[in-house]
């Protein structure tokens, strides 16, 4: 590419202090604003914490105020949140929210776009496959600017055995949410979109064929090396120290690694961190009394994202079995830190780690995934030595493809694609783990 590519970056949630969703969308602009000439468009709420980052407001990115929806969208949410509702019907809301964005952001840059000031312009969030594009999709297509959609991750199914956690979850919606084929927008996106990045198989496997030749294949999550990088190793003493991180929700399965490492907590051979907060904690804290094992679990709840990689650092493995996770960003945190993590076969986490870099318990009903786990958590009690190959070849993949400035260049093999001056490069299409390989719909 001769010169950097002139980007406008749709990004409506990016804000560098919070967690998920918002963490990616600022992670990717801000790796992408380093790596091309862009300009980050984004929601007035992430502005205070953008500028802290040390962005130039104006000069670098702009806000668009859309807050007399997004308030609204808010306090409904929190309502069906409070009734019970998951995150289907928040997703659900966040079109309604995204689309009053959207508009105020394309009469915003219309002139920029129709003057011929942007090469390329990339939603890069929402990251729901569900929510359209509808002004941008249609009217870049209309003035012969590529747009590019995604990483897009999202609808992975409920596996097998789990229908009473997934209506302990609220999630009631998820039976129907392939309706949301029929929103408006949804097929004009996928139709004028030139590029179409999934964050996951899971994802790639919903896009319909008429756009498949779009899609190109690129992980969701990536790390910050300043944030989370390896120690000097631990050595692999007795006891091993497990970590769990993450929301203490049904899905997560946290009530699965207790009881599947009872016996070694029991034993002293295992002690167990747990690292987050939310409504199963009072459970949690009863499972552990019930077991007898509180003394060897430490329930630290919620930690500062900022702050995880101290508590990490003196940690050997990550057990995380949950069941249905879209992207898995905290495996990739874990095994930058130095962690051999072990996840259930299945979405995000599934894709991330491979027999060389970790263990992958074969997906199945509550007791199977309980008894796999404890048999591996048996196995590194038995031989810790297993875990140092495991834990150099993680940290190996995570400097060579998990970085967010390792992902930014990815996205720009696709920006060079669209723009004509490349083919499409088939590591995009096919992936570079052999983990990675498409799910089932259903």
């Amino acid at each position: 590419m001769s010169k950097k590519p002139r980007v406008l970056l749709i990004a409506e949630s990016a804000n560098p202090e919070f967690t998920s969703v918002p963490l990616v969308g600022w992670s990717l602009a801000e790796a992408l604003l380093r790596a091309t000439d862009a300009h980050l468009v984004t929601q007035v709420r992430n502005a205070d914490a953008i500028a802290r980052s040390g962005l130039v407001a104006e000069d670098q990115y702009t806000t668009i105020d859309s807050e007399s929806v997004a308030k609204k969208v808010y306090a409904v949410n929190n309502v069906l949140r409070k009734m019970g509702l998951g995150w289907t019907a928040t997703t659900a809301l966040v079109s309604i929210s995204y689309f009053a964005f959207e508009r105020l952001a394309w009469k915003k840059f219309a002139k920029a776009l129709r003057s011929g000031e942007y090469d390329i312009v990339h939603r890069i969030t929402p990251l729901s496959p569900t929510v359209a594009s509808p002004y941008f999709a249609k009217k870049c297509a209309a003035l012969g600017i590529p747009f590019v959609l995604g990483p897009l991750n999202g609808g992975v199914p409920w596996p097998k055995g789990y229908d009473s956690v997934r209506r302990k979850e609220g999630e009631w919606l998820s039976y129907i949410r392939r309706l949301y084929k029929l929103m408006p927008g949804y097929r004009a996106t996928r139709k004028h979109s030139n590029a179409i990045i999934t964050g996951s198989w899971a994802t790639r496997s919903q896009m319909p064929e008429s756009v498949e030749s779009k899609c190109v294949y690129i992980v969701e999550n990536a790390i910050d090396p300043m944030r989370f990088c390896a120690q000097e190793p631990r050595g692999l003493t007795k006891p091993i120290r497990a970590a769990f991180i993450g929301r203490l929700v049904p899905y997560k399965g946290a009530d699965i690694v207790i009881e599947a490492s009872a016996e070694l907590l029991r034993t002293g051979e295992l002690l167990l961190d747990v690292f987050g907060d939310g409504p199963e904690m009072d459970a949690i804290n009863a499972q552990c009394e019930a077991l007898g094992v509180s003394e060897a679990v430490k329930l630290h709840g919620w930690v500062n994202h900022t702050d995880l990689h101290k508590e990490l650092s003196q940690c050997d493995v990550l057990s995380f079995p949950s069941i249905r996770e879209f992207g898995g960003g905290v495996v990739l945190e874990a095994m930058a830190m130095g962690l051999v993590p072990i996840v259930a076969d299945y979405a995000g986490p599934g894709e991330l780690v491979s027999d060389t870099t970790g263990f992958r318990l074969p997906i199945s009903p509550r007791d199977g995934l309980v008894e796999s786990l404890r048999g591996v958590l048996e196995s590194i009690t038995q031989d810790p030595e297993q875990l140092v190959a495991m834990r150099g070849a993680g940290l190996e993949l995570i400097e060579k493809h998990f970085t967010w400035d390792a992902k930014a260049q990815k996205v720009l093999d696709v920006y060079r694609w669209v723009l004509g001056e490349t083919d499409k490069n088939p590591e995009l299409i096919e992936g570079f783990l052999s983990s990675q390989r498409p799910m089932p719909t259903s």
